[in-house]
């Protein structure tokens, strides 16, 4: 009798478990992939990710030659690997001392008016190669505003309105909330974090994959 009674609640208990199993939503049942390479999830941050695209966040300074060679070799990279998967978006976060806002507030201006890669290209190039890393005075930015298509009216317009400026702003306290010491920095959909010593095209390209390989699988 003993022996009938337990092995009943034995039967019970795992007709119970099934009915658990199958009660539980399915994402919660799989195990959630293990991202690869190197990187610092934030915990106070959301994630913005979705399903089959990587947002990718660039804190640079125009001024900082490590940020010029991402640009050179990282971002080229990226782009080619991944094509249309990826987003990339540069916000201003400035690290050598000493320098004018002008080349942030113009970055910010062109992405209003639809041509901020364009802009970013020209003002890493001007900077670096061609090495005027002085004051962007009117006539120099003039030559810049006709190089990537836009209007030089309506963008000194733009910059006198002071909205690029407050654009800039933003994106500088947004890099100091998560805490970015150095430039490249880089913030992968949101909450992960790349930087200092992690910040090489490979690892980021090694955690860019595994992202899109885990969303295959979904």
């Amino acid at each position: 009798m003993g022996g009938r009674t337990t092995a009943m609640w034995k039967r019970m208990l795992l007709l119970v478990g099934a009915i658990g199993l199958l009660a539980v939503p399915f994402s919660a049942q799989a195990a959630k992939p293990e991202l690869k390479g190197k990187f610092e999830i934030l915990k106070d941050e959301a994630s913005t990710h979705q399903l089959g695209k990587v947002k990718i966040i660039e804190f640079a300074d125009f001024y900082c030659p490590h940020c010029h060679h991402f640009e050179e070799t990282g971002v080229t990279l990226l782009r080619k690997e991944f094509g249309d998967k990826v987003e990339i978006t540069m916000v201003g976060f400035p690290v050598i001392p000493g320098k004018l806002p002008t080349a942030f507030d113009m970055y910010e201006q062109a992405k209003l008016m639809g041509k901020g890669d364009q802009m970013k290209t020209v003002l890493f190039r001007t900077i670096h190669k061609e090495k005027l890393d002085g004051v962007l005075d009117r006539s120099i930015r003039s030559l810049l505003i006709n190089e990537v298509g836009l209007d030089v009216k309506a963008f000194e317009a733009g910059l006198e309105s002071g909205k690029p400026a407050r654009l800039f702003e933003e994106g500088r306290r947004w890099g100091e909330r998560i805490k970015v010491s150095s430039t490249p920095s880089l913030l992968l959909d949101g909450n992960i974090k790349v930087d200092g010593v992690n910040m090489t095209p490979e690892n980021v390209v090694t955690i860019v994959r595994s992202i899109l390989e885990a969303d295959a699988k979904k």
